[in-house]
C-alpha cells in the first residue's frame, strides 16, 4: 500500500506549496476551500497568542479515533506539506479508492496543521511567548498547549501523531546515513514502562518501518525514548492515546525536504492503514528497539586530511563545516551564514559533502584591499581571478543594498572593514585549498566549495561582513 500511495504522491501534491518556510496565510485558503466538500468537517478550534487561527479538520466516520497534529514548532514544517497533500488525496478518486476508503471507512481523523502559527510566521521553534510548546503540557501558560489538550481530553483518541522535524545532522545510529526519518512511541515515565498503550504505538512504528525501508533503505531511525515529563508526546502516550512521534531530518539533494514530504505522506497513509485494520497487532514489539536510535554525526561539510601551516608546523587536519540558515528578506526567506565546527581527526563523523583535500594546504582567505565600486565588478571571470589568487573577501566603495546574500559570489566588506578568516573553531569558512606549490585548486567561501578547475564558479554564497 505505501508503494502505491508513495508512487502516486504528485497527483495529491499541493502544488501552491513548494518551500518549508510557508505562513499562515499561505495555510488557511486551503483549509477554507475544504469546507466545500462534506468529506469534511472544517472549524476553528482556537487561536495563538497573536490571535490567528488554528484550525481542526475531520473526515472519517470509523471506530477508531486518530489525532494528528503538525507544526507544534514553528520552523518545522514537513509534515504540515504532508497533511495537505493527505487531504488532497482524501478527496480524489481513482484507482487508489479501495485505500481512501478503507481508511475513512476504519477510522475518524482529526487534523491540527500548523498549532503554532506564531511561530511559523517567523519561522523559529517557539510561540510569541517564547515557550517551547512541547515542553508545557504540564504547565499549559500558552493557548496553543491549552488548545492541544482540551482537543485530546475532548476527542480521546485512540492514537495520536505528533509530527516534527529533527536537525539534519542525526544519523542512523553509528552509520554514515542520515535519519531522514525517525520514529519513536514516547515513554510515560523514567523507568520507559511498556503498557499496553505505548505497546500499541510501538507495533504501529514497527509496520511503518518496514513500509518506509523500501524508499529510504538504512535511513530510518529511532528518536530517544528518554522521558521528557513536560512534553505532550509523554503525557499524550501516559493519558492513554497511543502516541506516535515522526521526525523529519535530513536527505542529501533536499533541502526544502520535498521528498521527505512525500515519505511523510506515504508514512502516515500506511499508519492509519494498519491502524483501520488492527494489521498493527501483527508486529512484534522486540522489532522497535532494534531500529538503529538518533546519533549526532553529520555536518553539512567535511573536508579530509588538509594540512595547515601554522606556528612553524604542518598539522593534518579534518574541518567540519556547518551551514547555519539565517531568517531575512529574500527571495528564499534566508541566507546561509557558514562556521567551522570542529577541526581535527573527524574519521567517525561523516558530511553531505566532502571533499578529499589530501596533499593541499587550507590558507586563511585573504582580503582584497583595493576597494571596488560596487557589486557589479565581480564578474564571473573577476571572480575566477580573485578566488585563484586566494582572495575570498573584496571591499567595495558603495555596499549593496537590499541584497540577496545568495547572489554574493564572494564576502564583501566596507573600505574600513576588517575581517580575519584564520582557521578557528565557531568562525566563519573562509579560505582556500592550495597545492605545495602555492597552486589554488579550491576556494572555501562562506562555507560553500568552489572547484577552480571549472572556468566559472557554479555557487554564489557570499556575506557582507
Amino acid at each position: 500500500m505505501a508503494r502505491q500511495v508513495f508512487d502516486q504522491h504528485a497527483q495529491y501534491k499541493e502544488a501552491s506549496i513548494t518551500h518549508r518556510r510557508f505562513k499562515h496565510r499561505d495555510l488557511v485558503p486551503l483549509l477554507e476551500k475544504l469546507r466545500q466538500n462534506p468529506l469534511f468537517q472544517v472549524q476553528v478550534a482556537g487561536k495563538s497568542v497573536e490571535k490567528r487561527d488554528i484550525y481542526l479538520i475531520k473526515a472519517g466516520t470509523g471506530k477508531t479515533k486518530v489525532m494528528l497534529w503538525s507544526q507544534m514548532h514553528g520552523d518545522e514544517s514537513t509534515a504540515t506539506m504532508a497533511l495537505l497533500d493527505i487531504f488532497n488525496f482524501l478527496q480524489a478518486s481513482d484507482e487508489l479508492n479501495p485505500i481512501r476508503e478503507e481508511i475513512l471507512k476504519n477510522n475518524t481523523l482529526y487534523f491540527v496543521p500548523m498549532l503554532n502559527p506564531d511561530g511559523a510566521e517567523k519561522f523559529i521553534r517557539r510561540n510569541a511567548l517564547d515557550i517551547d510548546l512541547n515542553r508545557d503540557a504540564l504547565r499549559l501558560q500558552s493557548p496553543e498547549a491549552k488548545l492541544l489538550k482540551s482537543l485530546r481530553d475532548s476527542i480521546q483518541p485512540d492514537f495520536g501523531f505528533n509530527l516534527h522535524d529533527q536537525s539534519r545532522l542525526y544519523t542512523v545510529g553509528s552509520t554514515a546515513k542520515p535519519a531522514t526519518i525517525s520514529f519513536l512511541a514516547p515513554a510515560y515515565n523514567h523507568a520507559q514502562s511498556v503498557n499496553e498503550v505505548r505497546e500499541r504505538a510501538m507495533r504501529t512504528i514497527v509496520g511503518m518501518n518496514e513500509s518506509i525501508q523500501q524508499f529510504i533503505p538504512g535511513q530510518v531511525a529511532k528518536y530517544s525514548d528518554e522521558h521528557e515529563p513536560r512534553a505532550f508526546g509523554d503525557n499524550i502516550q501516559k493519558w492513554g492515546t497511543s502516541l506516535i512521534l515522526i521526525e523529519s531530518g535530513g536527505y542529501h539533494g533536499d533541502p526544502e525536504k520535498q521528498y521527505i514530504r512525500q515519505l511523510n505522506f506515504a508514512s502516515i497513509l500506511s499508519a492509519l492503514q494498519l491502524i483501520g485494520t488492527e494489521e498493527y497487532t501483527r508486529y512484534d514489539v522486540k522489532e522497535y528497539f532494534k531500529i538503529p536510535e538518533n546519533q549526532r554525526n553529520l555536518f553539512d561539510v567535511v573536508l579530509r586530511k588538509v594540512l595547515y601551516r601554522d606556528k612553524g608546523r604542518d598539522t593534518l587536519l579534518d574541518v567540519g563545516i556547518i551551514r547555519n540558515e539565517i531568517s531575512a528578506n529574500t527571495p528564499q526567506n534566508f541566507y546561509h551564514r557558514s562556521t567551522v565546527e570542529e577541526i581535527g581527526d573527524m574519521s567517525v563523523f561523516t558530511g553531505y559533502e566532502e571533499l578529499n583535500a589530501e596533499g593541499l594546504y587550507l590558507v586563511p582567505g585573504k582580503v582584497y584591499e583595493e576597494p571596488l565600486a560596487n557589486a557589479g565588478e565581480l564578474t564571473p571571470e573577476r571572480t575566477h581571478q580573485l578566488l585563484s589568487a586566494g582572495y575570498t573577501t573584496v571591499k567595495l566603495q558603495q555596499l549593496p543594498v537590499g541584497y540577496n546574500p545568495v547572489e554574493l559570489p564572494l564576502n564583501v566588506v566596507e573600505p574600513s572593514g576588517r575581517v580575519n578568516h584564520a582557521l578557528a573553531l565557531d568562525r566563519g569558512a573562509n579560505f582556500t585549498l592550495q597545492t605545495p606549490e602555492g597552486q589554488v585548486r579550491y576556494a572555501i567561501v562562506n562555507g560553500f566549495i568552489y572547484d577552480l578547475s571549472k572556468e566559472k564558479p557554479a555557487l554564489f554564497h557570499g556575506l557582507v561582513l
